[in-house]
């Protein structure tokens, strides 16, 4: 409502009609048809993981912090707490991403189009993730945990460790290479 609508609602005494606004967060997600993309929870300070990482050994890998595994457990007590059912849980096979799923969601699956670009995939990965969900459809929700450039890739949007988008596909304003952000979170 702007000023001269609100000076002539108080004024006069009328309500006007509220205007119409986007759902919400967690409406989207009641409604269901979503696919919701989670970047892993923090992790422990620096870029990237350690020279000589190898993904099958976490202990070689940058993993999640303290805050981070609490971060975890708020989100997923947040989905709890608003009802919010998942379908599937998938996440990158990082460390990083299974922690995460697994504190949060007490359940996962490692999926491979999802993974970080490490050595190069970012197109075959992107499309791979878009036509795998196209046919997505309400009362289903699907939870991708992943990493920043998976989410960028598929959005065009960044987010923070933690953080939360909700995308429907086929939304309008989606592109066939593109998933719209309808609404995000951080925890």
């Amino acid at each position: 409502m702007n000023r001269r609508e609100f000076a002539l609602s108080t004024a006069v005494g009328l309500a006007l009609p509220a205007r119409a606004q986007a759902p919400g967060f967690w409406t989207l997600l009641r409604e269901g048809g979503c696919v919701v993309l989670m970047r892993h929870a923090q992790t422990e300070p620096g870029v990237g993981d350690p020279p000589n990482f190898k993904l099958g050994e976490c202990g070689t890998q940058r993993n999640l912090s303290e805050v981070g595994r609490e971060q975890a457990r708020r989100v997923g007590a947040a989905f709890t707490r608003e009802r919010v059912k998942l379908d599937q849980v998938r996440s990158s096979v990082w460390c990083r991403c299974v922690d995460t799923a697994m504190l949060a969601f007490k359940q996962n699956t490692v999926w491979p189009p999802i993974n970080s670009f490490f050595g190069g995939g970012q197109d075959e990965q992107t499309r791979a993730v878009l036509a795998a969900v196209e046919g997505w459809q309400a009362p289903r929700n699907l939870m991708l945990v992943t990493h920043q450039i998976n989410i960028s890739a598929l959005t065009g949007e960044f987010l923070t460790m933690g953080e939360v988008f909700v995308t429907r596909p086929g939304s309008q304003g989606s592109h066939a290479n593109r998933l719209r952000v309808l609404a995000r979170q951080t925890f």
